[in-house]
């Protein structure tokens, strides 16, 4: 689950004695059952969107969150049970099986890799001089993509500044002195966390981070050029997180896709930042400070070959293992585009063995309520009086937690041609604290839909919340991500602060106290007293957008300019719809 979407909830009788509702007013709140007349919308349909239950959602997210399912762990018996139940869900309401064979399931090959630290070891080796050999976990940390038992390393290490190629930006990290680009092959690079900083809204969108600033990105360019290693430089202030963050983000297991052709990289690696000064030192480039301030200016960089060679041997315990994606599908009137997709990540952080006392991860916010609304979703698309115009998927997706791998396998292999896809809404961690009078939907207003967006948000008595952190990069966090990267319109569905019968800073308190207390642990766990109205209310919501998006004469298109754009033209409109 991103972070800006985990900000809190209520979860022990002490927090949630706050939200007080009398039984009378509860009926008449905006949201109740209650879903507007839009143009556009049949009476059929409304009154399908009006039957969605918060209780049925309730009754899904306790029984996803139970200790029975042990976290729902992708790959593990919970999990497993978890995936059995969404289908079994989805067959009980009518929904068609879109997955491998005519099933449900769409199979997800993984392989998952544990850097075994006490005999994994990295050295810098300069042209003249000694060694200098890092300590694991204090200086360097990595993970060898590969899958390979041991991965050994001896390679030339090349800065490329940013590590970004960006022609729309004009800015190009991988040129060398010549204008041409350095040959990577076979090499390790070393390169800045973030992006180019900038005020300007047209250039790498000013203080909004763009995906050319995330380090997966920073991984997937690399490799693309054929280096076997990257070497990420940490600075907190660039980052935006500690040493500390990075360091622990690498002690446990990672997953990877098998097969994923971006996974190649035998020492995908962060370097803490006096590490790298000893490098720059090493290398006779002086302070690496002012190198990072000179690489952010335009023209005044180029990429440098180093007398400097990375030396490395790493050891991985690796696990492969098969988890799924539970895909289902509501036949629409028509043939051809516009089908619909839904997403929401079923999977959790499963079990800590190391860990005293309740060590069961149970995810009953993240992700047991977007997976409850997911099921009510399609129960109402399958028993609608009327069809939807074209078809719409339902997906409950797995190993979100290890890095959005089952949306990008999703994304990979979609049940129709990511061309036919209209639109894509994810639903991931609604927090049940009561009826939502405002909504986050970060990345809707890059697409020509927003229109109708904000038509639908009004009727809803829903306010547009900006992103409050734009600089967080917040859209490349969520599993609309991997189908906005083939092409498809894509954003989530988010509760924002303010919620009926208080104010804001209600609303921000109870957030911060989830992000404190109860992120990502054991703690996540079902309340009887939870409130599900607002979770019935932004899934009729999302039925509603659902169901415009599908009614569409024209695909759905990102706004010209945009970094989507490019995958949209390329994914073709040839093929039809299911």
């Amino acid at each position: 689950m991103r972070l800006r979407f985990i900000r809190a909830f209520l979860v022990a009788a002490g927090l949630t004695a706050g939200l007080v509702v009398p039984a009378v007013a509860a009926a008449q709140e905006p949201g109740a059952g209650v879903v507007p007349a839009i143009a556009g919308l049949p009476a059929g349909a409304r009154a399908a969107a009006a039957g969605i239950d918060g209780e049925k959602i309730r009754a899904h997210v306790r029984f996803l969150s139970l200790d029975l399912l042990e976290g729902r762990g992708p790959g593990t018996r919970g999990g497993e049970l978890a995936a059995e139940y969404i289908a079994t869900q989805f067959a009980l309401a009518g929904v068609e099986p879109a997955g491998d064979n005519g099933t449900y399931f769409q199979r997800v090959p993984l392989y998952a890799v544990h850097t075994v630290e006490d005999k994994t070891k990295f050295a810098l080796v300069p042209a003249d001089g000694a060694a200098l050999d890092l300590a694991y976990g204090d200086e360097i940390v990595a993970k060898d993509e590969t899958g390979q038992a041991t991965a050994e390393i001896d390679a030339p290490i090349v800065f490329v500044g940013y590590g970004i190629d960006a022609p729309e930006y004009k800015w190009n990290d991988y040129a060398g002195a010549d204008g041409k680009d350095i040959d990577l092959k076979g090499k390790v690079v070393l390169v800045i966390v973030n992006e180019p900083p900038s005020q300007d809204a047209k250039f790498f969108k000013g203080a909004a981070l763009t995906y050319y600033g995330r380090w997966t990105y920073k991984y997937e360019e690399a490799a693309r050029r054929g280096a076997v290693g990257v070497l990420i430089i940490h600075r907190t202030d660039l980052a935006s997180y500690g040493w500390d963050v990075v360091r622990n983000s690498q002690a446990v297991e990672k997953s990877f896709l098998d097969g994923d052709p971006s996974a190649t990289l035998r020492a995908a690696a962060w370097i803490q930042h006096d590490v790298a000064q000893k490098l720059f030192t090493m290398a006779g480039l002086g302070d690496l400070d002012k190198g990072i301030e000179r690489a952010g200016v335009p023209g005044a960089f180029h990429a440098i070959e180093l007398p400097v060679r990375l030396k490395a041997q790493i050891e991985s315990r690796v696990r492969r293992y098969v988890s799924a994606n539970v895909v289902g599908r509501v036949a629409g009137s028509e043939s051809g585009g516009n089908a619909v997709l839904y997403t929401a990540h079923y999977d959790h952080l499963g079990i800590d063995p190391d860990m005293k006392g309740d060590n069961i991860f149970n995810g009953a916010a993240d992700n047991g309520t977007g997976c409850g609304i997911l099921m009510e979703m399609a129960r109402a698309f399958a028993q609608s009086p009327v069809r939807p115009p074209h078809a719409v998927y339902f997906a409950s997706v797995t190993a979100e937690e290890q890095g959005l791998l089952g949306s990008q396998y999703l994304g990979m292999h979609p049940p129709v041609p990511a061309s036919q896809m209209g639109l894509d809404l994810n639903f991931d961690m609604l927090l049940p604290i009561g009826i939502p009078r405002s909504v986050d939907l970060n990345g809707g207003e890059r697409i020509d839909f927003w229109p109708t967006v904000e038509t639908v948000a009004k009727a809803f008595d829903l306010a547009l919340l900006p992103d409050p952190s734009p600089m967080a990069g917040h859209y490349y966090r969520s599993d609309h991500f991997s189908l906005a990267r083939v092409g498809i319109p894509a954003f989530s569905v988010d509760e924002g602060e303010l919620f009926a019968g208080h104010n804001l800073a209600w609303g921000h308190a109870q957030f911060e106290d989830y992000t404190a207390n109860h992120y990502h642990q054991p703690s996540d766990e079902y309340h009887a007293d939870w409130d599900f109205r607002g979770n019935a209310k932004l899934a009729r919501f999302g039925f509603v957008l659902g169901w415009l998006a599908s009614e569409q004469k024209n695909p759905i298109e990102w706004l010209p300019g945009d970094e989507f754009e490019a995958a949209r033209k390329a994914s073709g409109k040839t093929g039809s719809s299911q």
